[in-house]
C-alpha cells in the first residue's frame, strides 16, 4: 500500500498544481474586482475540470496496479524481465510527442493557425510511431521466450505497458478528430481549449510511462526502498 500512496501522492500533487493554476481554489465572490480567470476573465471550462476528475482516475488505477506489482515481486516465483532497448526509444518519441502538443498549445494560444496545425500533426504521427514501437517492443519479448503466462513479471508487464497503450489509443482518437478539424478551417475558442486538454493528458500519459519504465528498470524499487527507510 506504501507504492500506492506514494505514487497517488505524486498524483494528487500534479492536479493540484494543475488546477492552482487554473485558479479553480479562488473564491471569486470574496476577491472585489478580480475576474475568475487571470488570463481570459472567464470561469473555469467545466472541460478542464472533468479532465483533472478523469486524469485522478486513471492515476488511481494506475497507482493500484503498481501496487500489486511490488506485491507480486516478492513471492518465489517472480522472475526478471529483460528491458528492450527499443522501449528508451520509445519513451524519447512519447516525450517529444509532449514537447510537440505543448508547442502546439502555444501557438494556439498566440493565434497562429498554421503552425499550430503542423505541431498537431507533429504529435499524432509521434503517438503513432509511440504505439507501433510497443508492440515491436512487445514482439521482440514473445520472440525471446518471454511469454504472456510464461511469468508474473511477464504477466504484469504486458498489463501495464497495455493498460497505458490503451490510454494512448484513447488520447489518439481526440487528438486526430482535433486534427482533421483544424485543417478543415480556423481554430475557434473551444478548438483552442481542446488543444490545451489534449496537450495537459499527453504530460500525464508521459508522467504515468516515466514511472513504469522507472518501474521496470528498477529504478522504482530503490526509490521506494529509500521512502520506506526515511518513514522508519
Amino acid at each position: 500500500m506504501s507504492v500506492a500512496v506514494i505514487f497517488l501522492t505524486l498524483v494528487a500533487a500534479v492536479i493540484v498544481w494543475w488546477l492552482a493554476q487554473q485558479r479553480l481554489a479562488s473564491r471569486p465572490w470574496l476577491e472585489v474586482g478580480h475576474r475568475y480567470d487571470r488570463r481570459s476573465g472567464a470561469p473555469l471550462p467545466a472541460a478542464k475540470i472533468g479532465l483533472g476528475v478523469f486524469l485522478g482516475v486513471v492515476g488511481a488505477l494506475f497507482s493500484l496496479a503498481i501496487s500489486a506489482y511490488f506485491m507480486r515481486m516478492a513471492s518465489s516465483d517472480w522472475g526478471s524481465l529483460p528491458l528492450p532497448a527499443l522501449l528508451w526509444v520509445n519513451t524519447g518519441i512519447l516525450a517529444v510527442g509532449s514537447v510537440t502538443l505543448h508547442r502546439a498549445k502555444v501557438e494556439a494560444e498566440r493565434r497562429d493557425d498554421e503552425a499550430t496545425r503542423t505541431a498537431l500533426l507533429a504529435a499524432l504521427a509521434g503517438g503513432l510511431a509511440f504505439l507501433v514501437g510497443q508492440l515491436f517492443a512487445w514482439r521482440e519479448l514473445t520472440a525471446a521466450g518471454y511469454l504472456l503466462a510464461g511469468n508474473p513479471a511477464n504477466s504484469f508487464f504486458y498489463l501495464l505497458t497495455g493498460m497505458h497503450g490503451l490510454h494512448i489509443v484513447g488520447g489518439l482518437v481526440a487528438l486526430g478528430r482535433l486534427t482533421l478539424r483544424a485543417w478543415g478551417g480556423p481554430l475557434d475558442r473551444r478548438m483552442r481549449l481542446t488543444v490545451e486538454l489534449c496537450a495537459i493528458y499527453w504530460h500525464f500519459m508521459l508522467f504515468v510511462w516515466l514511472v513504469l519504465f522507472a518501474l521496470f528498470s528498477g529504478w522504482a524499487s530503490d526509490v521506494v526502498d529509500f521512502c520506506r527507510q526515511l518513514l522508519t
